[in-house]
């Protein structure tokens, strides 16, 4: 991917773009070509940009409900859209069997079997826990270098972002690459250990933020 050499500042889907784009890949090329066929799961419910997170869910709250709810990191994710640093989660090394919910609200969203080393920073699945888990926005990303956004569809948090370059890595199952944000994510043990909240850092790191540059609390 190239990441090591994408910027700070650059956001996640810009640094993933770029990585491709200068590494002289094109996607969407490869895909109308038959050099690419990755193996598609079952499509998950679609929302259109610019939809409320605030209404329309489940699961709502106030948004003085969801701060006193939320640490900093996890609102500043999950209900502002915010993106934390590469390699800024704890849960992006996590290898242990288990299940991953959201911070937010709990819900069930992806397992262990399906998540993968992307080596892009954040943690990765190729796969959800099942198509009501998540909603996904509703553009043409298999066939794009933009990713598109991916909300918990229990309570409309913000996850990350899924990508059609999941044929990328050798993890990736379905072909899709599902980058999510630590902070928005609790991991729940097989073994019945601790839970392990994403917002954590690893050991002797720092979790910075980017800014939500078109999201907001909707």
């Amino acid at each position: 991917m190239g990441t090591n050499s994408c910027s700070k500042e650059l956001s996640r889907r810009r640094c993933i773009k770029s990585a491709l784009v200068f590494g002289g890949i094109s996607l969407p090329a490869l895909v109308a070509h038959g050099a690419v066929e990755p193996v598609m799961e079952s499509t998950p419910q679609l929302f259109k940009k610019g939809k409320s997170r605030i209404e329309g869910y489940e699961i709502l709250h106030s948004k003085s409900e969801w701060t006193t709810m939320l640490s900093g990191a996890q609102y500043n994710v999950l209900r502002k859209g915010g993106t934390e640093r590469q390699r800024g989660s704890i849960l992006e090394k996590e290898k242990r069997p288990g299940m991953y919910a959201c911070a937010g609200c709990t819900s069930p969203l992806f397992t262990s079997d399906s998540k993968f080393d992307s080596g892009t920073g954040w943690p990765s699945f190729d796969s959800t826990i099942g198509i009501n888990a998540i909603e996904i926005e509703e553009m043409d990303w298999m066939h794009s270098l933009d990713g598109a956004e991916v909300r918990c569809r229990s309570c409309g948090g913000h996850l990350g972002d899924v990508f059609g370059d999941g044929w990328r890595f050798a993890g990736s199952k379905t072909g899709k690459r599902y980058c999510i944000n630590g902070a928005a994510l609790l991991f729940h043990p097989t073994d019945g250990g601790n839970e392990l909240r994403g917002d954590l850092p690893p050991p002797n790191k720092v979790i910075q933020y980017e800014p939500a540059l078109s999201r907001r609390d909707l």
